[in-house]
């Protein structure tokens, strides 16, 4: 049984409540389970929470909830790892048949069933660890430049700061989307996703947006809309 686990805790600061806010006509959260379930490789959706109504939503829109995530794993502090572990060894512990496993996370609306399932491919084709959906730096960070305490600047990485774009390597970064990873492999704590273990499935920068702030949920409707417009999503 393949599953995509979607951490969905209740304590968002920035944008309360995000996870179940309205996005584009449906709560954020539903558009990460209806990704997955019509995405063709994926046979069930649960989501990890600490939240009753968050709970409430996931399973009206086809998720499963088969518990409550406790509240140590409910907090600012507690990165998507082990919350992804918990979630395995607990449905385990329900004899779940359990293959591969991926992570979505619920506030990536601009991921396509299309693009879950490209992912998985690429994990079962190969032998990497895990396989995650990346974006690549639209600038060179080999010519960043740092503020000083003074006001002043200073390069980031005085070496390459006076090459040419061209000549330096580009760079890439999680877009906080996928990660697909037989579930035995998340359980290894020896495995870790940024390694040279894992590959990447880049992606455009229009697929590609973070929603920490209310300026980053507009882009974001902004770019679902012309994504839906065009036959994307």
């Amino acid at each position: 049984m393949n599953i995509v686990v979607i951490p969905a805790r209740g304590g968002s600061k920035r944008i309360p409540r995000k996870n179940i806010k309205d996005f584009c006509g449906k709560p954020m959260l539903a558009h990460s389970i209806t990704s997955a379930l019509e995405s063709g490789v994926v046979d069930k959706v649960v989501v990890s929470t600490d939240d009753q109504e968050i709970a409430d939503v996931a399973i009206r829109y086809g998720a499963e909830v088969p518990f409550l995530r406790p509240p140590q794993l409910a907090d600012d502090y507690v990165g998507t790892s082990p919350v992804v572990r918990h979630c395995i060894e607990e449905l385990l512990k329900l004899n779940w048949p359990l293959n591969y496993v991926a992570c979505v996370y619920a506030t990536a609306p601009l991921l396509s069933q299309r693009l879950i399932a490209q992912a998985y491919q690429q994990r079962v084709s190969g032998n990497a660890d895990y396989v995650f959906a990346a974006a690549r730096f639209s600038f060179p960070i080999q010519r960043a430049i740092l503020q000083t305490e003074s006001g002043g600047v200073t390069p980031f990485d005085p070496v390459s700061i006076g090459k040419r774009s061209q000549d330096l390597p580009p760079a890439f970064h999680d877009a906080g989307q996928l990660y697909w990873g037989h579930f035995s492999t998340w359980l290894d704590l020896n495995k870790r996703i940024f390694s040279p273990s894992s590959q990447m499935l880049v992606l455009p920068d229009y697929l590609v947006q973070d929603i920490d702030t209310l300026d980053d949920w507009k882009r974001a409707e902004l770019l679902y809309k012309l994504l839906k417009q065009e036959g994307y999503l």
